[in-house]
């Protein structure tokens, strides 16, 4: 089979016959997949749900399958070891950097190594968010296809526009987990406009404001359209900020009052997750209604909407301090902003909606449902990709590094690989042969550090340079891609002014059959890397357990007792053994039994060996004071 390859994006291109591209707003709290019905985006229901809301939420059973949706969320009070929620908060984060959500959940965040990426254990295997988020996807994936009645292999996925890198990607191998070829990461906020059909009209100017506050992230983005085209002109947020963190003030507010401590709250387990659905609920009765009860075992909890607005305050004023730093950053005066959006569940908090709105001296439009304009939003974007809409532009990337041929054979990137187009760089050269008057100028596209390795677009020549000793002239290499992924080359000597340039396109450079082949065999080996770059990395942080321990066992033998060296010294002999013959899950497995044993007893070692310390040093000073 043949398959068209957009060389300027990297996407599959229109053929005679479309496959599905689908949209999926991948959430905190719940998650959405959309497609386009008759240039209509649609969302479509879960295939055991009512509705289109999918909860994010996974459930473990004994015998090793995961459900997800409203049927694992069941489980979040009876068995909430084995219940993972909000996950989408985890993703590319460390073990350091989620440490505070260990009060609020109630499976098991393994926290062996604060720099590490965090990992969940359930029963004796350990996952981490890429593979959880991908069971989540896998599921809106089988909704889509029992939907549509046609296989879906292709995706758009949003993510918060606040997302950093390590988060993006995440995100896109989760997907490719999944068995999906993601198409495309898309911002948020710009899927909102599109779902609002801002942008739509290639004659309208707009500069728009997406607030998004959802179950666990929180950006606001200023937008500039024209000519079809999108812009982010500024973004601020906090991916750790959110639903779950007013759920949380509630939980917070209803414990003092009842004299519950957090280690307790820690040991229950259920009571924890109890509370957390009770206020999840009084988060939505509020807005309502003026008062919210419900009793939990013998707690007789409330909540009105005075108490509830003094509880969200703190967290509405950071949302509006963001707003305040992104208009900063825009360039743009509030006054310049021509429309407010409103995005994601939590934005239904009339608190939060009139926050806004003064914030931007206008009404902040939620006319839309915004838990779906998100996945709405993705579906359009798929639908631009599909070849449906020629009309609009999201600024695109190049799919692959640009740029030339330098002294023994090297590629010398001008543009790397992911660049926002239109892009332009540039970078200077000199001659290597005295009284050069031509120099050749090769351009090539690809990722390797030899252009023998990449493609050749084209090549010119700079002709009747001054002849000038060798490294004197200055040879500027000036490189434009512009949205129509078409590749400008221009070259200068900057001492004299001679100059050329010349138009290149990428279609030039790799076919479309070639591109394809990247593309799949990236796709059909994506879960194969990704485990096995797991399994090494168990390796690595195992070996240097082993090390620890051995040198822990010497510097404290005076200090262990003769069962505690035993001890430690078949732990960590087990774990060499595991190192060399077990799964991941068999070195996790070790390494944490390691763990668990040798953590108190380096605890009291330090104790120990601080007060040994102190002693000498309080000696010292006394024999230098009496003589």
């Amino acid at each position: 089979m043949k398959i068209s390859i957009d060389l300027k994006s990297g996407d599959f291109a229109a053929s005679p016959k479309k496959d599905i591209i689908i949209g999926i707003d991948l959430g905190t709290t719940n998650s959405l997949v959309a497609y386009i019905q008759d240039e209509q985006p649609i969302t479509i229901k879960s295939q055991n749900g009512k509705n289109s809301l999918t909860p994010s939420v996974l459930h473990f059973t004994q015998d090793g399958q995961i459900i997800v949706g409203d049927e694992a969320k069941n489980y979040l009070i009876s068995n909430p070891d084995r219940t993972i929620f909000s996950v989408k908060r985890l993703m590319g984060k460390s073990y350091e950097d989620v440490s505070k959500l260990k009060s609020s959940i109630g499976y098991e965040i393994i926290d062996e190594d604060k720099d590490t990426l965090v990992k969940i254990k359930v029963d004796d295997k350990f996952y981490n968010p890429v593979q959880l988020s991908a069971e989540i996807l896998k599921s809106l994936k089988l909704d889509a296809e029992f939907h549509l009645n046609a296989q879906i292999s292709k995706a758009v996925i949003t993510v918060p526009a606040y997302f950093n890198d390590a988060q993006r990607q995440a995100t896109r191998d989760a997907g490719k987990l999944a068995g999906l070829d993601v198409l495309r990461i898309v911002n948020e906020p710009t899927a909102a406009s599109l779902a609002y059909g801002i942008g739509l009209d290639k004659n309208a100017q707009f500069n728009i404001a997406v607030f998004d506050l959802g179950g666990g992230t929180f950006d606001i983005s200023i937008l500039h359209l024209e000519d079809g085209i999108f812009e982010v002109l500024a973004t601020h947020g906090d991916t750790f900020l959110g639903g779950d963190d007013i759920d949380r003030a509630i939980i917070d507010y209803w414990t003092q009052m009842n004299g519950i401590t957090n280690d307790e709250l820690i040991q229950d387990i259920e009571l924890n997750q109890m509370l957390r659905l009770a206020a999840e609920e009084a988060k939505k009765t509020v807005g309502r209604l003026e008062i919210f009860s419900t009793k939990i075992r013998s707690l007789e909890l409330q909540l009105d909407d005075k108490q509830f607005e003094t509880l969200i305050d703190p967290i509405v004023t950071r949302t509006i301090t963001s707003c305040q730093q992104a208009i900063q950053d825009s360039g743009l005066a509030k006054k310049e902003i021509d429309k407010v959006i409103l995005v994601g569940g939590s934005t239904r908090i009339p608190l939060i909606k009139k926050r806004v709105s003064e914030f931007f001296e206008q009404q902040a439009d939620d006319s839309m449902n915004p838990d779906e304009v998100v996945a709405l939003g993705a579906a359009i974007q798929a639908d631009i990709l599909a070849g449906n809409r020629k009309d609009i532009l999201l600024l695109d990337v190049t799919p692959l590094s640009l740029g030339i041929e330098t002294v023994g054979g090297l590629m010398d990137a001008i543009i790397p690989r992911n660049s926002k187009v239109p892009h332009g760089a540039g970078r200077q050269y000199t001659t290597s042969v005295d009284g050069q008057k031509n120099l050749k100028v090769s351009v090539y596209q690809g990722e390797r550090d030899l252009v023998q390795h990449n493609r050749k677009l084209g090549e010119f020549i700079l002709k009747d340079i001054p002849p000038m000793a060798a490294g004197l002239p200055k040879i500027e290499v000036h490189f434009m891609l512009d949205a129509d992924g078409i590749l400008t080359v221009r070259a200068k000597e900057l001492r004299s002014g001679v100059s050329t340039s010349v138009e290149i396109k990428s279609t030039y450079g790799i076919s479309e059959e070639e591109m394809a082949l990247m593309l799949i065999d990236s796709i059909k080996n994506a879960s194969q890397d990704v485990e096995r770059r797991a399994y090494l990395e168990a390796i690595n942080e195992a070996q240097n357990v082993v090390l620890a321990s051995d040198k822990f066992v010497i510097q404290n033998a005076n200090i262990l007792t003769q069962e505690e060296t035993i001890e430690i010294i078949r732990l960590n002999s087990n774990l060499k053994t595991t190192i060399t013959t077990g799964s991941k899950d068999d070195i996790e497995n070790a390494m944490k039994a390691l763990n668990d044993y040798a953590t108190p007893l380096a605890h009291m070692a330090l104790d120990q060996n601080i007060g040994k310390a102190l002693k000498e040093v309080s000696v010292f000073e006394n024999e230098i004071g009496s003589s």
